[in-house]
This record gives C-alpha cells, sequence and structure tokens, in this order.
C-alpha cells in the first residue's frame, strides 16, 4: 500500500499549529531548575522574534545565575523592538559590570542596529581579558541626526557613566552616550572627566567632541596639562571641535613647546579652528615649517581668519608644496580667501580614498558660505561616484532647504550607493532644518 508524501504546504500548516505549543515548552523551561535549560530556552524564545515573549524574558533578569542573566539580556537585545527598551534600562542598575555592557550595549543596538557585534556581546563571558582591547582606539560610529532617542534610554546610560561598578562598564556607557549623541549625559560625562581612571576619561572626551555641545568645551581645559599623552592628544583635538577659546593660552604653549611632534600638530590645527584666536603671525610663522602637519594647520588658521591680503601667501605656499595633504589646506585656505578656483582640488581630493576624510570636512566647512555651495551643486549631480556620494554628506550638514530638491534627483541616481547616500542626506538635512 502507498501512501502519499506530504505536500509543502502541508507541512507548513503542521509547524504553524505546532509552534505555540513549542513556544509554551520554552515558557515553561524559563522556570526550569537547572541553569542550562533556562538559558537554552531564552535563546529559542529569541529566535522566535516576537516581542510577546519580551516580558517572559524579563522575569529572567532577576535569575541569580550570572549567565542566565547575560543570556536574557541578549536575547531581549536579539528581539529588538520598542518592548526591548525597557528591560534593557532595568538590566543597566544590575550589581554586575558584564550585565551593566551587555544591556548598554543593547540599548545602543536598538538605535545603531548591528552595534552588539562590534560591541561587548562577544567579549562579555571574557570579560577581562579583552577589557583592554575593546578601548584602544575611539568607537567611530554616531547614530544619524535624523534618529531620535528616548531621553529616558539616556538617563539610564548616564546612571551607569557615573555609578557604574566597574570602571569598563562606566568607560562603556561613556562610549555609549556619544554614540548616541546623548545630550543628556553630558552633566555624567563632565563629572566623568574628573576621574583618576584615564579609559573612563578618554571615552568621556570623545563622547563630548561627539556630542557636539559648545557649552561642555571649557569642562575640559584642565586636561590640557594633564600628565598622559594620550589623554592631552584627545583634549586638543576636542577643544578645537568644540571652539573653546579658554584654551587658547594653552594651545599656544603646545604648540610653541611641547616635544611630541602630534601633540604639536594638533595644538596648532585647534588654534586654526578657534575664532579670534590672535594667532595670525604664528600661523604665517608656520606656513614655512618643516612639518607637512604644522604646514597644514598653518594655512587653516591663515584662511579662517579670513585677512584677504594673505591670498598671495596662501597661493605660492600652495605652488611650492609637495604634500598632497598640506596642499588640499592651503586650497581650502584660498578658497576662504575668496578664490574659487581653488575648489576644484578640494573637490579632486574626494576621488581618494587616501584624501577624501580630510576633503569632506573642508567642504562641509565652505559649503556654509552660499556662494561656495551654490558651486556645489553642479558636481553633486554630475560628478564621479566618489564626489557625487561625499557630496551628498556635505548637505546633510552644510546644505539648505535649496539642495534639497537637488538631493531628490541624486536619490534616483543609477548607482545604488550614490541614491541611498542621497536618501540619507535628505532625512539629515531635513531634521537639522
Amino acid at each position: 500500500m502507498r501512501f502519499s508524501s506530504p505536500t509543502r504546504s502541508s507541512i507548513l500548516l503542521a509547524l504553524l499549529l505546532l509552534a505555540p505549543l513549542v513556544a509554551q515548552g520554552q515558557i515553561e523551561d524559563l522556570n526550569d531548575t537547572r541553569p542550562n535549560r533556562r538559558i537554552r530556552a531564552a535563546k529559542q524564545l529569541a529566535r522566535a522574534n516576537e516581542s510577546r515573549f519580551i516580558p517572559e524574558l524579563a522575569k529572567l533578569l532577576k535569575d541569580p545565575v550570572l549567565d542566565v542573566r547575560l543570556e536574557a539580556v541578549s536575547s531581549i537585545t536579539e528581539i529588538g523592538t520598542q518592548e526591548s527598551l525597557e528591560p534593557l534600562m532595568a538590566a543597566t542598575r544590575d550589581a554586575s559590570p558584564e550585565i551593566q555592557v551587555a544591556a548598554v550595549d543593547g540599548l545602543v543596538n536598538f538605535y545603531q542596529y548591528g552595534y552588539v557585534r562590534t560591541g561587548w556581546f562577544n567579549s562579555v563571558r571574557d570579560f577581562g581579558n579583552k577589557v583592554k582591547g575593546r578601548f584602544s582606539k575611539p568607537e567611530p560610529v554616531v547614530i544619524d541626526s535624523y534618529v531620535q532617542v528616548n531621553p529616558e534610554v539616556i538617563n539610564a546610560i548616564g546612571r551607569v557613566v557615573v555609578g557604574g561598578s566597574s570602571m569598563e562598564s562606566r568607560a562603556n556607557a561613556a562610549r555609549a552616550a556619544g554614540i548616541l549623541r546623548g545630550k543628556g549625559a553630558l552633566p555624567q560625562l563632565q563629572e566623568a572627566l574628573l576621574s583618576k581612571n584615564t579609559m573612563l576619561i578618554l571615552e568621556a572626551v570623545h563622547s563630548l567632541r561627539k556630542i557636539g555641545d559648545l557649552s561642555s568645551g571649557p569642562s575640559l581645559v584642565f586636561l590640557l596639562r594633564d600628565l598622559d599623552p594620550d589623554v592631552r592628544l584627545s583634549v586638543v583635538r576636542a577643544v578645537g571641535q568644540l571652539l573653546v577659546s579658554e584654551a587658547i593660552p594653552e594651545l599656544v604653549g603646545l604648540a610653541k613647546t611641547s616635544d611630541n611632534k602630534e601633540i604639536r600638530r594638533e595644538a596648532l590645527t585647534a588654534l586654526a579652528k578657534l575664532p579670534d584666536n590672535g594667532q595670525q603671525e604664528l600661523f604665517r610663522l608656520y606656513l614655512r615649517d618643516r612639518d607637512n602637519g604644522i604646514r597644514a594647520a598653518a594655512a587653516e588658521g591663515i584662511g579662517r581668519i579670513g585677512d584677504t591680503n594673505d591670498l598671495t601667501l596662501v597661493t605660492e605656499a600652495f605652488a611650492r608644496e609637495k604634500n598632497e595633504s598640506a596642499r588640499l589646506s592651503m586650497a581650502f585656505a584660498a578658497v576662504h580667501l575668496g578664490d574659487p578656483g581653488h575648489l576644484s582640488y578640494v573637490l579632486d581630493g574626494l576621488n581618494s580614498s587616501f584624501h577624501r576624510g580630510v576633503a569632506r570636512p573642508f567642504l562641509i566647512e565652505l559649503a556654509r558660505k552660499p556662494d561656495v555651495l551654490s558651486r556645489l551643486y553642479d558636481p553633486l549631480t554630475r560628478g564621479t561616484i566618489d564626489q557625487k556620494r561625499e557630496l551628498a554628506t556635505v548637505m546633510a550638514w552644510s546644505g539648505t532647504r535649496e539642495s534639497l530638491p537637488y538631493l531628490d534627483q541624486l536619490s534616483r541616481d543609477s548607482n545604488d550607493q550614490v541614491a541611498q547616500a542621497a536618501i540619507l542626506a535628505m532625512k539629515n538635512l531635513q531634521a537639522r532644518l
């Protein structure tokens, strides 16, 4: 006697009918006396990816076994819906630094999907051995400006910055506050600057720079005299970015006398960003320095001061300069001083994977001038793929309402990367306007 094989649709129907029973079994296993069964049940409920299981998983946040609580946080993060936020915020109050780290990373992951793959989630079970690697470099990720973060999330992260149960969990929270542009955590980040722990100080400095609130800048000045060169270097960069005029005397001193070449360069670069710095003669002097970075910073400072009598000085320096990065700075300065002819050189920098990281911020700054912005629309829509993609970012930061039609046109570009960059730029520009 022959039996017909089940059809694909009948198998799917059977699985659908069975799913509630399987889920109910996993929920029951969350109360099993064996920790490994509770962990396995949490993992399987996470794979179902349904918000209705979050209340059951949240009960495990009070489990006496650390690994069970870790799995609960991981599973809630993996489901990743709006309902995940409340239990993750609750988990930041856990006494264990591992749980605090996992919960904070889970909160970041909700707004910056995929963050847990680069955060600590893969290392919390080897917490002690991987801490140093976690903080060896600043975290470059920052959420897009159009993303709105729940203020309670920032409050929860801020509490860990000052009250975390280990320096690692506090530093991790400080990093998270910057990634989420958490202005509400500014008081906690400024308090962290007073810590004696270098790791925490560095993360707080990086985050203050990312958040970009100019009112926080003066709180950094005392760290320009810190004994740790990494701290001094990070603070020098931050006070320039945050336009901290109170830092001018210290920066002048570092630019003239520091025996650390990188700090000298960055101090002059920071000075070049500060309005009314009174250092025109210093910049003119350093325009002929032997160091490429010093010459570049000097040119930027001359350009921003805006004395058109210096245009000839800058164009002559550009003509004799051999270093490409320094030439970009000199071209930037020339445009600032009223010579649009050098704009094409800065635009060409976008085509270089090595130089676009310098050219893009220059164009963001120059595009704040209406005459320069209007000149960028042609390469925005008809330039190379790299120019179009990078100029979309420039428009997000410095464009106006008149930029939106050009970005809309670019959003239909035949190149998918260009089109996606234009769509993202429109969202960020509209959020800023």
